[in-house]
């Protein structure tokens, strides 16, 4: 009996990740690009109440959503053309959506193949772009949408200083 039941134990600790890994691409597979993305009433959409994402529009005090927007330097010309540039030279980012003052990117996860997407407005009278970046499915994102952000305004701080 004891066999039986080290062989059961086994069998349920190899079993349960391999589970728990396929229900996690299962719902990667079932993520749909959201259709309410862009600048509605002149902003990018507020985050969901979930702690996956985070907006440069969601106030000060709303410390696990907000964000601040990236500076625009005085003057300086075609701030969306670098911002291109700096997320196309990321790993796995992909430019689907690009205007003059408006850019979505989608980021898919290495392992898991999740998206995310990364949104900006270009705000020329105020010299910002606001950022948005979210997870589509999930509840907790670990900190990625910030960290992923915050990479971002690094590069884009190197580019506009050169």
């Amino acid at each position: 009996m004891n066999a039986q039941r080290r062989k059961l134990t086994i069998s349920v600790l190899i079993l349960l990740p391999v589970l728990l890994i396929s229900g996690l691409l299962i719902m990667s597979l079932f993520s749909h690009r959201p259709d309410d993305l862009g600048i509605k009433n002149g902003q990018l959409k507020p985050c969901p109440k979930s702690p996956n994402c985070v907006c440069s529009y969601a106030e000060k005090s709303d410390s696990e959503h907000s964000i601040d927007p990236l500076t625009v330097p005085s003057g300086y010309k075609q701030p969306m053309e670098t911002l291109k540039e700096v997320v196309s030279s990321l790993p796995r980012m992909v430019v689907v959506d690009s205007k003059e003052d408006y850019l979505r990117v989608e980021l898919t996860s290495a392992l898991m193949r999740y998206v995310d997407d990364v949104e900006f407005q270009w705000l020329a009278d105020e010299s910002v772009i606001h950022v948005r970046s979210a997870s589509r499915i999930g509840r907790s994102d670990l900190g990625v949408n910030r960290k992923r952000v915050e990479k971002i305004r690094e590069l884009w701080q190197s580019a506009v200083e050169q």
